[in-house]
């Protein structure tokens, strides 16, 4: 199922790429010498389709890194409450066997499930990375 919906995304836009890259397909010439635009000493004749989805690449880039700084502060969070989380779990096992011990209880020396919280593969329940 998951591999329809990526090719029900994929392949209309391939098409569109196609297109566009079909319609916009003269040569500009992108100039990076501001003070001569007609003789440029550093500049690039290209097609335009070439310049447009090379910038929505930069951008994509640039806009996916700086969300990426601005969450670290999350993903050190997370990262903070995750030790603390341990911390009490083993804890909290030590208390319960402490105390089952000194009642002669069996029932409370089961440790508690691992499977709480994030994986130790440090990676959240959706998968992504912290």
């Amino acid at each position: 199922m998951r591999k329809f919906f990526t090719a029900l995304i994929v392949i209309p836009l391939g098409l569109l790429f196609i297109v566009f890259a079909v319609a916009n397909r003269h040569l500009v010439t992108v100039s990076f010498d501001p003070f001569n635009s007609r003789d440029p000493s550093v500049g690039a004749t290209m097609p335009l389709f070439v310049v447009i989805i090379a910038v929505a690449v930069l951008g994509v880039v640039a806009g996916g890194t700086a969300t990426w700084f601005r969450q670290r502060h999350w993903r050190r969070a997370a990262r903070q409450h995750e030790a603390d989380a341990r911390r009490a779990q083993a804890q909290l096992a030590e208390l319960r066997a402490g105390a089952a011990a000194s009642r002669g209880d069996s029932r409370f020396l089961a440790l508690p499930p691992q499977g709480i919280g994030y994986r130790a593969d440090r990676r959240d329940k959706h998968g992504a990375t912290l």
